[in-house]
């Protein structure tokens, strides 16, 4: 088995990392700048950024924010928000991320996918699908979660895999913020759908919660969060040890 990932997220808004329910009724948390640097230096994996109303709002992302974050981490940095071209990809890109995730843009073209995959690499296009049940049929939602494209998921993301997705972050709005444990289902759908890394967002709330994603999904690549990191919930060191008893591979490095 291959090492799993702990992956934070944060949510930035008006330049402020911000956490909420089913996407809705955010709250102030702290500095995207504060915690990049909290979480390169305690464990985490890899950092993921997302400029969550830029595609609402219908603006491009804050490079700035962004550029004092990634001057803050020495690991894989994935950005998202507002990505609706490939000169947004190259401008991120120049901000210091690693990685770049689309989902509205996409939605909107989805020759993006294959274009950017063509420029700059598979491993560099990640696809941000939010996914949320509609009658008993997994749609996506675009807008941040506002809009229901009426799409149905599972062939939506086979679909962005072929054209070149290198990596497909799974943001269940089901579950989201809610701490209840991840949208097992859901994730297992996508994982049996397609064979690049899926990462797992929405729902974490305890240790036990990743336990149980990695040990019933197996086919997960990396377990994403944000409140129960944010808050102190879960500690990434004392997830990783825990998830080596259980023999769930992980990455562990001394923590400050």
């Amino acid at each position: 088995m291959l090492t799993k990932r702990i992956i934070p997220c944060l949510d930035v808004r008006a330049g402020r990392v911000v956490k909420g329910v089913h996407f809705q009724g955010l709250s102030d948390v702290a500095s995207p700048v504060e915690l990049a640097d909290l979480y390169s230096r305690n464990g985490a994996d890899e950092l993921v950024f997302y400029d969550i109303t830029a595609s609402y709002e219908e603006r491009r992302l804050f490079t700035d924010v962004l550029r004092a974050t990634a001057e803050k981490v020495f690991i894989p940095l994935t950005v998202g928000g507002g990505i609706n071209s490939l000169d947004d990809f190259d401008r991120v890109l120049k901000s210091g991320a690693d990685k770049v995730s689309v989902n509205s843009g996409a939605l909107r073209d989805p020759s993006l996918i294959r274009r950017a995959a063509r420029r700059y690499g598979d491993q560099c296009v990640v696809l941000s699908a939010d996914i949320k049940r509609v009658d008993g049929v997994f749609r996506v939602f675009a807008r941040g979660g506002r809009e229901n494209t009426g799409r149905e998921a599972i062939s939506w993301i086979k679909s962005a895999v072929a054209d070149g997705a290198g990596e497909v972050v799974v943001n269940s709005i089901d579950t989201d913020g809610v701490r209840g444990g991840f949208d097992l289902e859901m994730l297992e759908a996508v994982c049996s759908a397609v064979r690049v890394p899926v990462i797992a967002s929405g729902g974490a709330g305890s240790i036990q919660d990743f336990i149980t994603l990695f040990q019933k999904v197996p086919g997960v690549d990396a377990g994403l969060a944000a409140s129960v990191f944010h808050f102190g919930t879960v500690r990434i060191g004392d997830l990783k040890r825990e998830m080596q008893k259980n023999g769930i591979p992980a990455r562990i490095r001394e923590e400050l």
